[in-house]
């Protein structure tokens, strides 16, 4: 069943070390079954406090996600981004 991440930005604190995330994430996407499906495009926010961008991305289960997620290169990236800004995210598996 697959399952999607989503990440919220609430607020950029350092784009600087945004950059450096994004530069550093593309690696650990090597080889993962993972698919792009929102990626900081235009959104309207129904409820709750706006955020500034919303990523969305595919992957073939939870499991996966979760991997990928802990896994030490994205945990290593993922340091510039909790630098960079705040974020909400999440993994919910789909129907």
């Amino acid at each position: 069943m697959p399952a999607y991440m989503v990440f919220m930005r609430e607020k950029t604190l350092d784009q600087s070390e945004l950059e450096a995330y994004w530069e550093k994430v593309m690696g650990t996407l090597d080889g993962r079954p993972i698919k792009s499906l929102a990626a900081y495009g235009k959104h309207l926010t129904l409820e709750g406090q706006e955020v500034e961008g919303v990523v969305i991305a595919e992957f073939p289960t939870l499991e996966e996600a979760r991997d990928w997620y802990y896994s030490p290169a994205y945990q290593e990236a993922a340091q510039h981004r909790h630098r960079g800004a705040v974020y909400r995210g999440l993994i919910v598996e789909g129907v």
